[in-house]
């Protein structure tokens, strides 16, 4: 396994340095995208791209979080690697975890090891509570709880059948972007592991979730995907007689 870390970068300049430090720490390499931050992020993601080990691209305009991070492992598969972190870029996720990650990815190299988050006093409650309009329709749509949480963005993909995916089908490149490459990854039957992470918000104290743009959105894609489920209830039931609907965990 080749595993590099893939962050989509918007206006964190006072986080990131941190995270990418935490990240070298683990001798992780970084890919970072810029996504259209304003010239004092940029800078300090110039300066960054300089250290050993981070790469950049950039976005001259914002095109979401889904649309950095698909960016970024594209680069990834470009540069070799077989494996990509995705991290956020505000400090909320516990790079203490990334071992357990990272071992439980080595031992299924061809599964999503998808974090689920443990919060801390810092979740806004209304975002905790928020999430589980998500969860039902995820387990509505893959007919199973093989994914216990599609919203939390600290994840590691194998490249090969997440590159296939995204180069065949549209998936939604803002806030919309983490359920639904889940599900649509679900459905090809790439396996999810689920681990447990601890989560706190945010270092920085800026979040980009737009509560009404972004719930649309959202609900656009719940909207999606149930409409693609319908054609493939036959074989989502099918796995589920055979047992395959239950959530896998590390």
């Amino acid at each position: 396994m080749k595993l590099c870390a893939v962050i989509p970068v918007y206006n964190h300049e006072q986080a990131i340095g941190q995270v990418v430090q935490a990240l070298q720490a683990h001798n992780l390499p970084v890919i970072l995208v810029d996504d259209g931050s304003t010239a004092a992020c940029a800078h300090v993601l110039d300066d960054l791209a300089t250290w050993p080990g981070v790469t950049l691209s950039r976005h001259e305009q914002n095109q979401g979080k889904g649309g950095a991070v698909i960016t970024g492992m594209r680069l990834a598969g470009k540069l070799g690697y077989t494996h990509a972190l995705q991290i956020d870029s505000d400090g909320q996720h516990d790079i203490g975890d990334l071992p357990h990650i990272v071992a439980t990815a080595q031992a299924y190299p061809d599964a999503v090891i998808a974090g689920y988050p443990i919060y801390d006093e810092s979740v806004p409650k209304s975002r905790y509570y928020g999430r589980y309009a998500t969860h039902i329709w995820v387990w509505i749509n893959t007919l199973s709880l093989r994914i216990k949480d599609s919203m939390c963005g600290f994840r590691i993909y194998p490249l090969p059948a997440t590159l296939a995916l995204v180069d065949r089908v549209h998936i939604g490149r803002r806030m919309d972007f983490d359920a639904e490459i889940l599900v649509r990854l679900d459905w090809r039957g790439v396996p999810i592991i689920n681990v447990p992470t601890h989560v706190r918000y945010p270092l920085d104290g800026v979040s980009h979730f737009n509560l009404w743009h972004d719930n649309m959105l959202i609900s656009l894609m719940h909207t999606r995907l149930f409409l693609g489920m319908l054609p493939r209830l036959p074989k989502l039931l099918w796995r589920v007689l055979r047992g395959h609907g239950g959530m896998r965990s590390a």
